[in-house]
């Protein structure tokens, strides 16, 4: 296979492009807020440090959705730097305009693929924290290959979280909660802390999100899981 064949292989995609419509204040957003909390998607690494002006540590939220949760951290944890990283242009106009309005100098925002980013884009070791809540569940069984939480995928947030970094995982759909047991079971990468199941009253060391608001409304219970890296000497 050559180089050229292998960049046009069709890659499995755990996300799809919503065709969302920005409002007027998102679109003034994307165009006069990304410059203070904006980074663009290259594939060269980070420095963490002279992204946020000052060292400290690193938590990453993969689909953040509007950012309000997001914001909501930021703003509880003063002494901790965010990075969220969401494809959906709305969502990060709204997290723009909330973290402009909060004033945060400890937030910043990449709107690209998170598997890339995650691959070309986080230094080895480098992060406290990775979040993922409430993933696209992709519910029908033909769909499963495109849930984020697969093997390969811990493999990848082991080889970028810190040697005592944590890996939070939330999610509504019953189904999608026994995959994540499942692969959390069988990964060597990683411990289970704690897990919580619950009526959306006991969320482990997070704030709600919108999604989980909506998934209490169709009658879904929560699942929560902290997971703790295993080192294995990287």
């Amino acid at each position: 296979m050559t180089a050229t064949d292998n960049s046009r292989r069709r890659t499995i995609r755990s996300f799809v492009r919503r065709a969302g419509r920005l409002t007027p204040s998102q679109e003034r957003a994307l165009l006069e807020l990304w410059p203070a909390y904006g980074v663009d998607f290259t594939p060269e690494l980070l420095d963490f440090d002279v992204l946020f002006r000052r060292k400290a540590p690193i938590v990453l939220e993969i689909g953040f959705g509007n950012g309000n949760s997001l914001v909501q951290q930021a703003l509880e944890n003063p002494s901790m730097n965010f990075l969220g990283v969401e494809v959906h242009e709305p969502g990060v106009g709204h997290c723009l305009l909330q973290a402009h309005d909060a004033g945060l100098s400890n937030l910043k925002l990449i709107k690209h693929d998170a598997i890339e980013v995650l691959t070309q884009q986080m230094p080895l070791v480098s992060l406290q924290r990775i979040n993922i809540y409430f993933p696209d569940p992709w519910p029908k069984k033909r769909h499963h290959k495109r849930r984020m939480i697969q093997p390969s995928f811990l493999e990848l947030i082991h080889s970028r979280l810190r040697t005592d970094g944590t890996l939070h995982v939330a999610t509504d759909w019953a189904n999608y909660a026994e995959h994540i047991d499942d692969v959390l079971g069988h990964s060597a990468l990683f411990r289970c802390d704690e897990r919580r199941e619950h009526d959306g009253d006991e969320a482990l060391d997070r704030p709600g999100t919108k999604f989980e608001r909506r998934g209490l409304r169709k009658g879904h219970r929560i699942w929560d899981w902290r997971c703790i890296r295993v080192s294995n000497n990287h």
